[in-house]
Order: C-alpha cells, then sequence, then structure tokens
C-alpha cells in the first residue's frame, strides 16, 4: 500500500491508480487548459492557493485557501485556473474499492447531496492541515514501520473528513458556489434514474423546458450534451454493476440501456475493452 508524492497529474481518465491512495503536493503557473472529465477514483482536493474556481457536476465552487473538495468516482469536473499567480493545492487519489470502505462514506453523500465543498471552522482546519502536513512529511520517512504510521495519518484525516461532511459541521457560505437551479434539477434527476426515460423529449415534458433551451443549458452548466452526459453516467453504472458481479446483459439493463448492441459498442468505445472483460 504505498503512497506516492508527484509533481504533475497525468491527463489519462482510468486506469492507472495502482495503489489505494496516492498524495500529491502540486505547485504551479500552467497555461494548461482542462476539459471537463472524470476519473475512476475518487479526488479529494486541498486549495491552498492561487485563484480557481472549479466546476463539478454542474456547480461552480469559487475556492479559499484550505477549502477542501470531494469529487466522488465519476462525478464531471474540471478547474478554470487562473495563470497570473501560482495553483497550490494538495490532492488524493482514493481508490473506490480501497479496505476501509467507510472511509468513502462522503463521496457518496456528495454525491446524493450535489455538494461537493468543505469550507472548515478554524480550529478543524488546523487540526487538518497538522495531520496533512504530517501525512506528506512521513512519506519521506524510512524509518521503522513508515507504510503503518503513512495509512494511520491517511485513515484519520479521512475519518475527520467524514465525520465534518456527514455531521455537516463547516461553514456555509452562499456565495462559495453558484449554479443553474434548472441544470441542477436535471443532473439530480438523471443520475438518481438512470434506467428510467431520460430521452430529451421526456425531460423537456417533465420540467416544462423548451428542448433547445435546456439542452443548450445543459451544455454551458456541465461541459457536456445532454446524451453524453446520460449514455457517460450509465455506462459507468453498468461497469460498477459488471464488476459487482451483475451479469453484464442485466447490468445494461438496470442502467437504462435498451438495445444490448449498443450497450456493448459503447462500452467498448467508453473503456476500451468488451463489458465482458471488465
Amino acid at each position: 500500500m504505498a503512497l506516492i508524492l508527484s509533481l504533475s497529474e497525468p491527463t489519462e481518465k482510468s486506469g492507472y491508480l495502482l495503489e489505494e491512495y496516492r498524495l500529491f503536493h502540486i505547485k504551479d503557473r500552467t497555461e494548461r487548459e482542462y476539459h471537463y472529465h472524470y476519473h475512476d477514483f475518487h479526488k479529494v482536493i486541498v486549495f491552498l492557493s492561487g485563484k480557481v474556481t472549479y466546476h463539478i457536476e454542474g456547480k461552480s465552487y469559487h475556492l479559499k485557501p484550505w477549502d477542501i473538495l470531494l469529487v466522488n468516482r465519476g462525478a464531471i469536473h474540471k478547474p478554470e485556473i487562473d495563470t497570473s499567480v501560482p495553483y497550490e493545492r494538495f490532492i488524493l487519489w482514493i481508490r473506490e474499492d480501497i479496505h476501509d470502505q467507510a472511509l468513502t462514506t462522503c463521496f457518496q453523500r456528495a454525491h446524493d447531496r450535489s455538494f461537493n465543498l468543505i469550507r472548515l471552522h478554524s480550529q478543524m482546519q488546523e487540526r487538518l492541515k497538522d495531520i496533512l502536513l504530517e501525512l506528506e512529511s512521513s512519506f519521506h520517512e524510512e524509518a521503522f514501520c513508515s507504510d503503518l504510521l503513512n495509512h494511520a495519518l491517511f485513515s484519520q484525516f479521512m475519518v475527520y473528513l467524514n465525520r465534518i461532511f456527514l455531521e455537516e459541521n463547516y461553514t456555509i457560505d452562499r456565495k462559495s458556489y453558484t449554479f443553474d437551479s434548472q441544470v441542477e434539477n436535471l443532473v439530480r434527476y438523471i443520475n438518481r434514474n438512470l434506467d428510467q426515460d431520460l430521452s430529451i423529449d421526456a425531460l423537456a415534458r417533465k420540467y416544462y423546458l423548451s428542448k433547445y433551451h435546456m439542452m443548450r443549458k445543459f451544455k454551458e452548466e456541465t461541459g457536456y450534451t445532454m446524451h453524453n452526459y446520460i449514455v457517460s453516467k450509465r455506462l459507468l453504472m453498468a461497469r460498477s454493476l459488471i464488476t459487482q458481479g451483475t451479469p453484464v446483459m442485466k447490468a445494461a439493463q438496470q442502467s437504462g440501456f435498451r438495445d444490448y448492441t449498443t450497450f456493448v459498442r459503447a462500452y467498448k468505445k467508453q473503456f476500451g475493452v468488451s463489458p465482458s472483460k471488465a
């Protein structure tokens, strides 16, 4: 169970987190433009400095130092970075199938709430800061049982993070995030009803919206067309069901695919392998 420190994030979407978790401490000033994407693992972002707005599933979070973002597996997101100043952050990548499953509860809750931001009270901010800095420092040690110490510090950090988020023991500042309420309703409904009829016509009728207005607003706020968003979410759900042991055809049906051939073709395009080899 290795803890690895690096200076940059790779650009691939999936398949490159072999350890249960990784820690990164990054400070850069890059002209790189980030595009909307998602990962097949959970991510914790601890913002330290810079000028950054983070877009996650239709919400835009305007960050302050030591704000924490919970980006759950499959959440579509991207940072919008002002490159005039350095951007510094800690990032934790966490596999969905880590041994201590309770530590990932906060990500599911973030998904359920459609809310990803933790703005800490000053006392808890100092506590988590101390743990995180000790965790970073412990990586460089080659002392007795350093792996055990790393895991203990990681677990301690995640326990506190879960307690804070689950108990909503954080500062709520309405100015810290912006969103379009119509798009938020659409995103929430889609993610909770992937097995239902999610055609453009059906969604427009449900929310009394013009189809073209609805599609345009959705693309503006999420970076995805409605069709691509729905297909991506259905494929992620199907892959999760398959890895849990659900037969491929049943997983396709439960994820909202009505045509098996279309499902297999989309799955191969999205993940690079057929669903039978997932």
